[in-house]
């Protein structure tokens, strides 16, 4: 059985004042939530206050992004190693936005995973088709490539350290989402180059879905087979938005 996990994607938003006022009302809505990972992926500038404010709780930072030097002269650049010592357990690699705005290859992003790995720090690893792509037909076949060549330095014993986000990126922040039906398909499909790739361990892989989801959405698309979590965007700004989402289960009564 595979935990599902809760990622918020906060991108380049929230301030220590706004983080501080999130934490505040998140935390006690969340007490209970014992069945699932929580994870928060704040802009680096907030990682060493999130960690304060997460501390005695179960959940969990995120890096937004990483370089896989160790150090050296990169301007602007942040280390693994600078990620671990602010506590983060996760980090998000391969994004769309930094796939389509600053030309991320797969080869780029698989230096990073790896690189995360190294320092004990779980990659999330993103992939998903744009809408010309699906269009075209090709939606399964650009999957399957990122899937292949973005975990290509990842060693078969630590394949379940990974997540993977499937993120749609014509369902980026338009307000669109995936019917449960498509998303799963997609998740499916990826859960076999899993499987291929890593052998029994591809089955324990757990695959987030990352494109508009909401609480209204989530419960539907968590009662996937191949669906194990949600990476969160503009809801997750949103304490009681998040809470929602992460409370995915109790979406069953209403």
């Amino acid at each position: 059985m595979r935990r599902p996990i809760l990622t918020a994607n906060w991108k380049m938003n929230m301030n220590s004042a706004e983080l501080t006022a999130f934490t505040g009302r998140f935390i006690p809505l969340v007490a209970n939530a014992d069945e699932v990972d929580i994870v928060i992926a704040s802009p680096f500038t907030l990682l060493d206050r999130l960690a304060q404010q997460i501390a005695g709780t179960t959940i969990q930072s995120a890096g937004q992004n990483v370089n896989p030097e160790e150090s050296g002269a990169f301007t602007g650049e942040i280390a693994p190693g600078m990620l671990a010592d602010m506590g983060c357990a996760y980090a998000i690699v391969g994004h769309s936005e930094r796939r389509t705005l600053y030309g991320e290859t797969d080869e780029w992003v698989a230096r990073k995973a790896a690189a995360l790995l190294d320092h004990r720090i779980r990659p999330i690893v993103c992939v998903g088709e744009t809408l010309e792509q699906r269009d075209a037909g090709r939606a399964l076949e650009i999957i399957e490539t990122q899937i292949r060549e973005s975990l290509a330095r990842i060693p078969r014993d630590q394949a379940e350290q990974i997540v993977i986000a499937y993120e749609p990126v014509w369902a980026i922040g338009t307000g669109r989402t995936a019917t449960p039906e498509i998303a799963q398909q997609a998740h499916e499909q990826i859960r076999k180059r899993l499987s291929a790739q890593f052998g029994e361990a591809g089955n324990r892989i757990r695959i987030q879905y990352g494109g508009s989801v909401k609480p209204e959405t989530v419960y539907d698309l968590m009662s996937q087979p191949d669906i194990d979590g949600a990476l969160v965007g503009g809801a997750s700004l949103d304490p009681e938005a998040f809470a929602r989402i992460v409370h995915f289960q109790s979406q069953r009564t209403q």
